[in-house]
């Protein structure tokens, strides 16, 4: 399932630190949706489980290290954009080793979590902060 089939299946995840806030990037200039910031996560590849998806796409887009076992479900978003539909399911995470650093984006924000929805992120990720307010 592909955004040719009109469907996108991605994973994301809310990276929170000790003092609550959390990990937001900005997409790249040039990309679909550059400038806006959301939580880092990525492309689910055939035969890959979100989880499994999300500990490669945090190695590849932060430089850090996420065992599957600290990944807690907190909810998804069904998003139908013009060209095709997004389902993303979140998991939070206040585990990872290595420091967070921008491999494929332009820049990464910590932002406290009564502060995120002053943030100009995509409409789908928008339905996800009140997932994460409920167990951040």
């Amino acid at each position: 399932m592909n955004r040719k089939s009109g469907f996108v299946f991605v994973v994301a995840a809310a990276l929170v630190d000790p003092d609550g806030c959390v990990l937001l990037a900005q997409r790249p200039a040039g990309k679909a949706m550059g400038g806006l910031w959301e939580f880092p996560g990525g492309k689910v590849q055939v035969g890959e489980t979100p989880e499994a998806a999300l500990v490669r796409e945090l190695s590849e887009e932060l430089g850090i290290r996420v065992e599957t076992c600290d990944l807690l479900p907190c909810g998804f978003t069904s998003w139908r954009y013009p060209e095709f539909h997004l389902f993303m399911p979140l998991f939070l995470c206040r585990l990872w080793h290595g420091e967070p650093q921008a491999l494929e984006h332009e820049s990464l924000a910590w932002a406290p979590l009564h502060d995120l929805r002053s943030w100009s992120m995509p409409d789908a990720d928008v339905p996800l902060i009140s997932q994460i307010e409920k167990l951040a």
